[in-house]
């Protein structure tokens, strides 16, 4: 986080201010935070509700301190039934701090929702309240049916630092909810022991409320209230302390105004104390309050030039015992870029096209995901970009609709969100454990390369020669091959990073006999370096926070319209004649013949142009970057020779000779009636160093014939199979002014792009898609982060 170099703090009463890298708590926090840094994380999904036999679309991102997260290499993703049973895990690489995904929902589901857990192996090192979670709503057809549960309402007190002191003014928060979380609507009274009633209690939003209370020594008070289903509680304000501290904290627009009290008679390291300013763990001021001959001081501390997020207020006695803590949720919208979408052309007709316009004027590189969708199955949006990084994964607890919070700086927002800081847990500090410059017992390790060929040669501590090597031939499922030679150690174990595929490969190893071991190796142990899965849900799912329910009867209504022409359809194909469905099949192009035949990991399918020069009659440049001129839009080929230079789209895109790193040097050599296939990939490139930003231009060169190569078995190698990364859908997005009709769409999702990139010299997106056979209005829906670690979000309706 960017620290604040000239900062002054206005005090109203007398107080000293020292800088935030001053010794003890302060500057061992800071140390701590640099070591253990957290990693946040936040999913879009293509819409909110599914049907069975649907895919779920998703995109995901990671940060760290407000950044893209360097951190982690791979990301785990668990998906639960409503018993806690898991349905499957996937693992994929993470490209610039994200990474995509899908999941197909079986189409003999019966739940009513799937739980979503995701996590790296760096974040199974925190409290495990702070993986993320969401539970994704799935329709059967029909109504849904309605579980009896008895509802109990819980009613919560939270005073404002933690402490209610005898003569002290205090204010305290308070939250009705039922045993899943769910807001509850109470009224309430104040009363003390001789039953006078002193206060009223209000709701001010979502079950939650204020009131202040000055306690009496030796008077005792409590709450009575009746809920929303007429059922009465009394409720006692326990824990009142005789003497002690209290603080209080308002934010407003420039400063954070803070008072803290104490009663005449506390001990003496109560009268000197300590402030600590925080935020994401760092520290940001240190106040010493000086309160020997006060007993109230006002301080005033600047927030106007902070980042977004939750900022906390600890306070500790003279020896750094601590008293109270407070959190204040900071909006100086300093963590958004603005992008707009601006519809060029829009067509709801049935099978209308459609193009809409992406800018952003930022300069740093954005990493972006669009979906659109049936504006209709659009429910009240509860998590978005902006609430999972800066509320979700800060607080502990179950926030209802926590997006609410972030869609307005309005001030009676900002008011409830300050309800929400005050009766929500917080990522608490062991202060001890702080004191005492303990470090943390880590048990994962961050995972900061991909995927690798890794595991132990048994039998080799018997033999006592040097190191040996192991030969690996790893054959994958489109038939590309890989080789390596990996080093034996001493006891056994090898490692050998860039192993990456996906979905399972054949693995055939042996070991090179010169020191005479192979005999005396009693097994070889292959793994990909990968977390192995983790055991299932721990929370009951008849006890979760959120008791999940269809609010909306229109897009159930929607759900099931376009469950039930998915059905039609079905029928219809089935019931058509084989002659018919020979007609209608969608067969391979030679296009897709010719890149299964030659592409092979990140390089097959995916969005690119391809040619096909075994075909192509009209060959005649000189070599293949002359060939290309003209026929990629945006691709700059400049200068002739050695001077050759490549442009595309703000970058340079990288050059592969047969999915081998190149140059221009080497590919100006190669005869062109010697290359067989060209794939120009979009950027970014996953494949290429550093996230492909400028795209790849992958050339292919003829093979000597499609003659069956020698199975490595037969050599007298062993085999195993060795899963590699999770293979995922492409998204599907026809284009009928090319391929053939169908009997009907019923897609529910229009479109969905997991990767819009822009830049400084490409600060424009096209997005063109079809519409459905049905929907009138659409909704998009845009997410994303930058270089700079800043968010966006963009909602927008097409009609």
């Amino acid at each position: 986080m960017k620290r604040i170099v000239s900062a002054v703090i206005t005090l109203m009463i007398f107080l000293a201010v020292e800088k935030s890298h001053a010794q003890f708590v302060d500057s061992i926090m800071d140390s701590h935070a640099n070591l253990f840094p957290k990693e946040k994380m936040h999913i879009h999904f293509d819409k909110q509700l599914y049907n069975q036999n649907e895919t779920i679309w998703y995109k995901l991102y990671l940060l760290t301190d407000n950044s893209p997260s360097p951190l982690s290499k791979n990301v785990y993703v668990d998906w639960y039934d409503t018993e806690g049973k898991m349905l499957r895990q996937t693992v994929a690489p993470i490209f610039q701090s994200t990474t995509k995904g899908s999941f197909d929902i079986p189409a003999t589901y019966t739940g009513e929702f799937i739980r979503v857990k995701a996590y790296t192996r760096w974040m199974l090192n925190d409290d495990t309240s702070f993986i993320y979670q969401k539970d994704i709503l799935i329709n059967k057809g029909g109504q849904p049916v309605k579980k009896q549960v008895v509802l109990r309402t819980r009613f919560e007190l939270f005073p404002e630092g933690g402490a209610i002191v005898e003569g002290l003014d205090e204010k305290i928060a308070f939250k009705a909810t039922n045993q899943f979380g769910i807001p509850v609507l109470i009224k309430g009274v104040l009363m003390n022991d001789k039953n006078k009633v002193l206060d009223t209690l209000d709701v001010l939003h979502d079950g939650m409320g204020l009131f202040s209370l000055r306690p009496l020594p030796g008077e005792k008070y409590r709450i009575e209230w009746t809920d929303e289903n007429g059922v009465k509680g009394s409720t006692p304000i326990t824990g009142i302390q005789q003497e002690g501290v209290s603080l209080s904290v308002i934010g407003t627009n420039e400063k954070a105004m803070i008072q803290v009290q104490r009663t005449a008679n506390v001990e003496e390291s109560s009268k000197q104390l300590f402030l600590l300013v925080h935020m994401n763990e760092r520290p940001i001021y240190k106040v010493q309050l000086k309160m020997s001959e006060k007993t109230v001081i006002n301080a005033g501390i600047p927030i106007e030039e902070l980042q977004t997020g939750i900022l906390q207020f600890s306070l500790f006695t003279s020896n750094w015992v601590p008293l109270e803590e407070r959190i204040l949720f900071v909006n100086n919208r300093m963590h958004e870029f603005n992008t707009r979408v601006t519809p060029g052309i829009i067509n709801l007709k049935k099978r209308g096209k459609n193009i809409v316009e992406v800018f952003v004027s930022d300069t740093a590189v954005a990493n972006m995901s669009v979906s659109i969708t049936d504006a209709e199955l659009a429910g009240p949006e509860q998590h978005t970009i902006f609430s999972d990084f800066l509320l979700s994964n800060q607080l502990k607890g179950y926030i209802h609709n926590p997006a609410y919070y972030l869609k307005s700086d309005a001030d009676s927002i900002t008011k409830r969100l300050d309800l929400v800081m005050m009766t929500n847990g917080w990522r608490r500090f062991d202060w001890n454990k702080i004191k005492a410059a303990k470090e943390p017992v880590l048990q994962y390790q961050p995972e900061t390369d991909y995927m690798k060929l890794q595991g132990k040669v048994y039998g080799m501590e018997s033999v006592g020669a040097a190191s040996a090597q192991l030969n690996l031939v790893v054959v994958n499922k489109d038939s590309s091959v890989n080789m390596f030679f990996v080093p034996v150690q001493k006891d056994g174990s090898f490692e050998e990073p860039g192993g990456f595929f996906f979905d399972t490969a054949k693995v055939y190893y042996n070991l090179n006999d010169k020191n005479k071991i192979a005999g005396r190796v009693t097994q070889v142990q292959l793994g990909n370096g990968l977390l192995k899965k983790q055991p299932g849900s721990t929370i009951r799912m008849d006890q979760q926070p959120y008791l999940q329910t269809w609010s909306d009867s229109l897009a159930l209504i929607r759900m099931n319209m376009f469950l039930q022409e998915e059905e039609k359809l079905r029928k219809s194909m089935a019931s058509a004649t084989l002659q018919e469905v020979v007609v209608k099949a969608k067969t391979k192009n030679p296009m897709q013949v010719l890149d299964e035949k030659y592409a092979s990991g990140l390089f097959s399918g995916g969005d690119a142009y391809s040619f096909d020069l075994t075909t192509d009659k009209t060959l005649g440049a000189f070599d293949v970057l002359t060939y290309l001129q003209g026929k990629v839009a945006g691709l700059q080929i400049t200068g002739s020779g050695q001077q050759v230079s490549l442009s595309w789209r703000g970058g340079t895109p990288s050059l592969y000779l047969n999915e081998m790193i190149s140059n221009v040097d080497m590919v100006q050599t190669i005869a062109i009636t010697d290359i067989a296939y060209i794939k120009v990939m979009r950027p970014p490139f996953f494949g290429a160093a550093g996230g492909g930003a400028g795209g790849a231009i992958a050339i292919y060169t003829k093979k000597g014939g499609d003659e069956r190569k020698t199975d490595p078995g037969k050599k007298g190698m062993e085999t195993t199979i060795l899963a590699g990364y999770s293979r995922f859908r492409e998204f599907y997005n026809p284009s009928y002014e090319k391929d053939a009709t169908y009997d009907a769409d019923t897609r529910s999702t229009l479109y969905w792009n997991p990767y819009i990139m822009t830049n400084k010299k490409t600060p424009r997106f096209r997005i063109e898609f079809y519409n459905n056979d049905f929907s009138k209005k659409l909704l998009l829906v845009l997410e994303g982060i930058n270089a700079d670690g800043k968010m966006t979000r963009t909602v927008r309706y097409l009609e």
